[in-house]
């Protein structure tokens, strides 16, 4: 099992920037695939993006396209999500999980049925 440990939320304003980051342990990080997820009250995670363990492949979902860029640091067992002209949309609780199951490409892997380890969460808020 992959532990998960999430870092870097806060209160920002419309169109400020925010860096997240995912920490893992506990198994060969290097194996997992990541996504990151962001929940809203009332309302199941929602993918915003993965990055593969293999060679790197990413996926973003429409609303961060261009706006959102996921990256992994292996030697520090580290994924980021750096989030960029951020919008108060952007707000709830943001999630990363791994699976060792490649799920991550181009096409699609930003599923929360995809992933089975799970961190508890890190708030960011986008103030208008």
């Amino acid at each position: 099992q992959l532990q998960l440990v999430e870092s870097g939320g806060g209160l920002v304003q419309a169109g400020g920037s925010l860096r997240l980051s995912c920490a893992a342990s506990g198994s060969t990080f290097d194996y997992y695939d990541i996504g990151w997820f962001r929940q809203v009250p009332g309302k199941e995670p929602q993918g915003v993006s993965c990055i593969s363990s293999s060679y790197g492949d990413t996926n973003y979902v429409d609303a961060v396209k261009g706006r959102f860029t996921i990256s992994r640091d292996n030697a520090k067992n580290t994924v980021y999500l750096q989030m960029n002209s951020l919008k108060p949309e952007d707000t709830g609780i943001y999630y990363c999980a791994g699976v060792i199951y490649p799920v991550c490409t181009a096409a699609g892997g930003t599923k929360i049925d995809e992933y089975a380890d799970w961190g508890r969460g890190t708030q960011v808020t986008v103030s208008s």
